[in-house]
């Protein structure tokens, strides 16, 4: 069910997307964003070298520039960072006739009908984005449900609200077997593994997974040839590594996507800040400097957003035992949809969890899905590094009117509290 946000606020009349205004705003943005990281390269003294990087020893990397030479360099201690890359599943037609993330910034005009294929972060990212701005969207699950890692209240919550947005989701589907294009309309057919098809598509997106840049088994990728110097990767093929960034061999070190370990920007942003603190710093408390992996918050730009941090309720429940969890929720809709002229039921939902174990109810797990939830969660992520409690979430004065007070105080008649969830649980939907 979808709704105009303008209507409900006393805004009449239409509007209409200027896609190439939004396009070239966005295209813009990024390429100043590039620019900054550029000149903070050069404001540190680093030397950039553009091209096709593979190993020839543990200590020498050979390039070959976009003009087909190379060179080579030696250096004492090398860090391999190439990151990953998106998946393009096999399949007839789809290498010829779908995109994948990155070929979502290079359309031109907005897709009337649009094919998202896949369960994870970018898929629902991108399907909402679409959906938003107007397209239909055809979300194909190979299973039964998107973001499936993720809390199942999360999880169920994201979906009730993509098909309240129309998003029309295909579940247990398989996969994609092929694509074919209608040469005359110039539309794309998706037939599904499980013998569906999806007629008249504009755009078909690939949003599959990613793999990380680390041999030459994935195609039209760099080469590292890490056989010449003796990496080990792990039969997925991301570089194995300990908890400084230490490969097998002495001098050579891996952080990022390529290692498989937490894969987000800022994570390897950190793990690469930590791992130079180790290698250059002078100070004896950097010499066993390390990134930490745990309690990791981190945000969904789905439509509503999602932020988390911890442990989900299922691996709460397996970590600590049943009887030792407790779990606090709270559904509710966000004050923002408070004056909208619909039924309470139709509005969009803040889904909130609070999960807690032990006797002094230390909070392992936060969940929250609705308007605000990825401002709110760092926050929250920082009370959890520092081994908050319930009764700490509790004793915080909270800031009122706002969705971000309901986790810190159990004061509120909506929030629900369980020792049992089987013996309670209808309390809980």
């Amino acid at each position: 069910m979808k709704f105009t946000l303008q209507h409900h606020y006393g805004f009449e009349g239409g509007y209409k997307l200027d896609w190439k205004k939004l396009k070239n705003a966005r295209d813009g943005y990024v390429k100043r964003l590039n620019g900054i990281y550029a000149a903070g390269f050069d404001k540190a003294g680093i030397t950039s070298i553009f091209g096709e990087a593979s190993f020839v020893d543990k200590h020498t990397v050979k390039v070959v520039g976009p003009d087909g030479g190379s060179k080579q360099y030696t250096a004492d201690k090398i860090v391999i960072a190439t990151g990953g890359r998106p998946m393009m599943p096999p399949g007839e037609g789809i290498k010829e006739h779908t995109i994948n993330s990155d070929g979502f910034f290079d359309l031109e005009e907005l897709p009337s009908v649009a094919v998202v294929v896949g369960a994870g972060y970018i898929a629902v990212e991108l399907a909402g984005v679409l959906n938003s701005l107007g397209s239909e969207v055809h979300l194909i699950l190979r299973k039964g449900h998107a973001i499936r890692e993720f809390d199942p209240m999360i999880r169920d919550g994201l979906d009730a609200e993509m098909i309240k947005a129309g998003i029309i989701i295909h579940r247990h589907t398989k996969g994609v077997a092929k694509v074919t294009l209608d040469n005359a309309s110039k539309k794309k057919h998706v037939t599904l593994v499980s013998g569906d098809v999806i007629y008249g598509a504009d755009v078909v997106l690939m949003a599959a997974g990613r793999i990380p840049n680390s041999d030459d088994w994935i195609p039209n990728t760099a080469e590292l040839e890490l056989e010449n110097c003796g990496v080990k990767v792990s039969q997925k093929k991301y570089i194995v590594v300990d908890e400084h960034q230490n490969t097998n061999v002495e001098n050579i070190m891996a952080i990022g996507d390529v290692c498989g370990t937490v894969e987000l920007t800022p994570m390897a942003i950190a793990a690469g800040r930590r791992l130079g603190d180790r290698l250059f710093s002078d100070k004896p408390e950097d010499a066993k400097a390390k990134v930490s992996y745990e309690t990791v918050p981190t945000v969904v730009f789905s439509h509503p957003t999602i932020g988390t941090c911890g442990m989900t309720e299922p691996k709460a429940v397996e970590k600590y035992g049943q009887k030792n969890v407790k779990v606090y929720t709270s559904k509710f809709s966000n004050l923002f949809y408070g004056i909208f002229d619909m039924k309470p039921e139709d509005k969009p939902k803040t889904l909130m969890k609070v999960i807690c174990a032990g006797t002094n109810e230390l909070v392992v797990g936060i969940h929250v899905l609705g308007m605000g939830a990825d401002e709110m969660m760092q926050g929250f992520g920082v009370a959890m590094k520092m081994g908050c409690t319930k009764a700490d979430l509790d004793s915080c004065v909270a800031i009122h009117p706002t969705a971000a007070e309901e986790l810190v105080t159990s004061k509120c008649p909506r929030l629900c509290v369980s020792l049992l969830r089987s013996t309670l649980n209808p309390l809980l939907h």
